[in-house]
């Protein structure tokens, strides 16, 4: 089984970093439409992010942000079949507060919820509302990470729980009602210190899949290291009739890329010095080709051809690697959806093994 889902563009300009394509503010009717879309060609998951402070440019990029519970709410309303991964940021919500949305988005969605859980690395997001833990916090995030999960953890299986840690305190506190479900939680650990929160923590890993990513994962699979989570990959799709198009269209997204916006992102992490984690990852993106993940296309690694050489590196990269699925981002999300479901899917040989 290979899940696949849609990086929803609740953020402002969904997730490109370039004027290439015009600007558009996101929207309570679009995402409908999105995850609509979605249902009926396949996708078995969206997932909202969140975004507190923009990085505005010449695009104005995610200087809007739908709050992710309650947009999943309203979608869920109107949905049947796909699941929901709400983005919580963990130092802007208190774990209690989750624990309860997330229950009654169960009731909602009748089971179809899950959890993505970040930990935030942007600190003029959380310094604007007084919630910057302080920049020590860049290299113990995940202390607070696992007091935050398990909290989630205890209050939607037992509806209370006492707790004292670091960052967390409570004293018989109480959580009801409890999920009928067990909530998913995926995380996009990428150093070290993230992929020991995964193992512990979560059912799903998020992996910004370029060259190297992928090759780490083929040595995993040929080595039958086990894990005891699922990966789902992230990749950029850019399909056209031919190659030619394809390839004509990348360039310009790369050629008008709001570099100003960009250089606003990677200030704002500039105190991070991991090595391995999502930051560095960013930095290393500014120039890098899309196969690897340029920042005109948010870091994220792009596949892009014609819609037959777009399936066929697909499918080689479900062999290779044996990921539990894939998040989708696109320029255009209802095109790039509808296309996926017409002319893509089909060609995915070895899909829903």
């Amino acid at each position: 089984m290979v899940d696949f889902g849609v990086f929803l563009p609740n953020g402002s300009n969904g997730y490109l970093m370039s004027s290439a394509y015009k600007p558009y503010a996101p929207t309570f009717s679009d995402n409908l439409q999105i995850t609509q879309l979605a249902e009926q060609n396949g996708f078995d998951y969206v997932l909202p992010m969140i975004k507190f402070r923009g990085f505005g440019g010449d695009t104005g990029c995610w200087d809007e942000c739908l709050e992710p519970f309650n947009l999943v709410a309203g979608l869920a309303a109107k949905t049947e079949k796909i699941k929901f991964f709400p983005t919580v940021s963990m130092p802007a919500v208190h774990p209690t507060y989750a624990a309860r949305m997330i229950s009654t988005l169960d009731q909602i969605s009748d089971g179809r919820t899950g959890l993505n859980a970040v930990t935030g690395w942007n600190k003029p997001e959380y310094s604007q509302m007084g919630l910057w833990p302080g920049d020590e916090y860049y290299s113990d995030r995940y202390t607070l990470a696992a007091e935050y999960v398990t909290i989630l953890r205890e209050l939607w299986q037992n509806g209370e729980t006492t707790f004292e840690g670091k960052y967390f305190k409570l004293t018989d506190c109480k959580c009801f009602p409890v999920p009928n479900s067990h909530i998913d939680i995926v995380s996009a650990g990428q150093s070290k210190q993230g992929l020991d929160f995964v193992e512990n923590f979560a059912d799903y890993r998020f992996i910004i899949a370029n060259p190297n990513a992928l090759k780490r994962l083929e040595e995993e699979v040929h080595s039958n290291k086990k894990r005891k989570f699922g990966n789902y990959l992230l990749f950029h799709l850019l399909a056209r009739e031919t190659d030619e198009e394809a390839n004509k269209t990348v360039k310009t997204i790369v050629e008008k890329a709001d570099i100003p916006a960009i250089e606003t992102m990677l200030f704002g992490g500039s105190g991070d010095k991991n090595k391995e984690g999502t930051l560095e990852a960013l930095r290393q993106a500014k120039d890098a080709p899309v196969e690897e993940g340029n920042m005109a296309f948010g870091a994220h690694p792009c596949i892009y051809g014609s819609f037959t050489n777009v399936a066929e590196k697909i499918n080689d990269i479900i062999e290779k690697t044996q990921p539990a699925g894939f998040m989708f981002a696109w320029a255009d999300f209802k095109e790039g959806i509808k296309d996926f479901g017409d002319k893509i899917l089909p060609k995915i040989e070895i899909n829903r093994r």
